[in-house]
């Protein structure tokens, strides 16, 4: 079997490999693409068992088809963890190489999970679409400021059939004329786009039944069910909520030390988009549920109003995860999470799910 350490940037890549058979060690520095296909290519044809290792980058999503392809086995490992197990202060590409091909070696190598190809292109999915609302409410901001600026101020009244008039019957200087119809024919560009991507979502929902028993939760959608199930992954991947949060990023960053104990703000370690989503879901869930709207202006009365948003944001995530892992819809979670069985209980305890 042949085992290499990849250390992987977007035009080349560092290997380090060791036959484990005859304990030949090599190592080469492959150019993008055409050098490192044929490498990859020579050694599946010899067939032999090859595994390869890299830390988690990005960049790299035609080299894992290739070796998908050949049937070469590929681990990604966490990069944090790889980082702190380096000993040395010096840090080189052959030394990073030495260092992955040494964790696989002695049985070290910090594997993560990786989803899917078509979980990875269902993402695209709600990105694309998160970006051209983004873009469309940036053009939607001009144009109020072109509004404001001709003493026209009606909020989201503009956008109905009197307000677009009344823009754009404005006579303006000839080059704000123009800014004014090129941004109104990019937002009559985005506006369907941004419909029919609404409507992929929804139909990939459907065929999701935990997307569909998520969406059941007050303020959750689709986007926001079908981005948790793809972006979680599996909900037996985490043993509790904390671990969620965590993952999420939206627990506070740590630095204690003997009695000292620190919190900062949260850490954003976990995808972004779905820390957006969960956010805005639970200000929506706040506007509908009495309880949700009661406990977060507690909060926001005590520690402000960005820091009570983000708490319900996670309290929303992991209920969200105990409906998941547990099959149930949002009528079941409110009869059963007082004092649902966990794993390992035979009498049940109750749920974390603030």
């Amino acid at each position: 079997m042949i085992i290499i350490g990849v250390d992987f940037h977007p035009e080349f890549q560092q290997i380090a490999s060791v036959d484990t058979d005859s304990g030949e060690f090599q190592e080469q520095r492959l150019q993008h693409r055409e050098e490192a296909e044929r490498f990859y290519r020579e050694l599946a044809g010899r067939g032999v068992a090859v595994r390869v290792g890299m830390e988690a980058s990005g960049h790299a999503r035609w080299w894992e088809r290739l070796l998908a392809e050949l049937q070469v086995e590929l681990w990604i490992g966490d990069a944090a963890a790889i980082r702190s197990k380096r000993v040395r202060k010096q840090k080189t590409d052959r030394q990073d190489a030495q260092l992955i091909l040494q964790l696989l070696l002695e049985d070290r190598f910090p594997r993560i999970w990786i989803a899917s190809w078509e979980n990875r292109d269902l993402r695209q999915l709600l990105w694309h679409r998160h970006r051209m609302v983004q873009a469309r409410t940036r053009i939607m901001n001009q144009l109020q400021a072109v509004a404001l600026n001709e003493g026209l101020r009606c909020k989201k009244r503009l956008w109905r059939d009197a307000g677009r008039e009344q823009l754009e019957s404005f006579p303006l200087a000839p080059w704000a004329s123009r800014r004014r119809r090129d941004l109104l024919e990019l937002l009559d560009r985005l506006t369907p786009t941004i419909a029919e991507l609404t409507q992929a979502i929804e139909q990939e929902v459907e065929k999701c039944p935990e997307a569909q028993r998520l969406r059941t939760h007050p303020g959750v959608g689709a986007l926001t069910a079908l981005a948790f199930v793809l972006i979680i992954g599996r909900a037996d991947r985490f043993q509790c909520g904390k671990q969620i949060a965590s993952y999420l990023g939206l627990v506070p960053l740590e630095e204690s030390s003997g009695q000292r104990r620190r919190l900062g703000h949260i850490t954003k370690q976990g995808n972004s988009l779905l820390r957006f989503l969960l956010v805005e879901a639970a200000q929506v869930t706040v506007r509908s549920d009495p309880e949700w709207r009661s406990k977060y202006f507690h909060l926001a009365m005590r520690r402000g109003r960005k820091i009570a948003k983000v708490a319900m944001a996670r309290k929303l995530a992991v209920r969200l995860y105990w409906m998941w892992r547990k099959g149930w819809d949002y009528e079941q979670l409110k009869r059963f999470s007082p004092y649902a069985g966990q794993p390992g209980n035979r009498h049940g305890v109750r749920l974390n799910t603030e």
